[in-house]
């Protein structure tokens, strides 16, 4: 049985975030506006992505509210793409998968460490139950139907 194309059809949170951010030129367009990436130009030779790709992926991350335009100049009209709130959001799923990939991808250490500004300690991961604070990790969680 083939795959379907699109996962629409699945009744999943994952699937339906991987609708909009399941593509590696979209990750890494994020991963770029969170280093302060914001022009178009600036984009595409961050990422060496071709300019139509480049294109889609900004034109949807936009279209899903994910990142939005800001004219920054008029003649010609020329735009900056920034992360919403929506965006913003994707921070702690972005840096783990960062960590992860640091733990089984990186044979000679992290290519770089998230640092935290001003003080000489690096980010972890940390994940905890929001009524009593314990840590919780795979083998401490249960699905639950809402």
């Amino acid at each position: 049985m083939a795959l379907p194309r699109t996962y629409e059809s699945q009744n999943c949170s994952i699937a339906r975030s991987l609708e909009v951010v399941g593509d590696r030129w979209t990750l890494l367009v994020i991963r770029s506006a969170f280093e302060g990436v914001r022009r178009f130009d600036d984009f595409q030779a961050a990422l060496g992505v071709a300019r139509n790709v480049l294109t889609e992926r900004l034109t949807r991350l936009c279209d899903e509210g994910v990142m939005r335009r800001v004219p920054y100049q008029d003649r010609p009209e020329r735009f900056e793409y920034r992360l919403t709130r929506k965006g913003v959001e994707l921070w702690p799923a972005m840096m783990t998968l960062l960590m992860w990939g640091d733990r089984h991808y990186a044979p000679d250490g992290p290519p770089l460490v998230i640092g935290h500004q001003g003080c000489p300690g690096a980010l972890t991961p940390r994940f905890t139950c929001d009524t009593c604070d314990a840590p919780l990790g795979p083998g401490d969680v249960e699905p639950r139907g809402v």
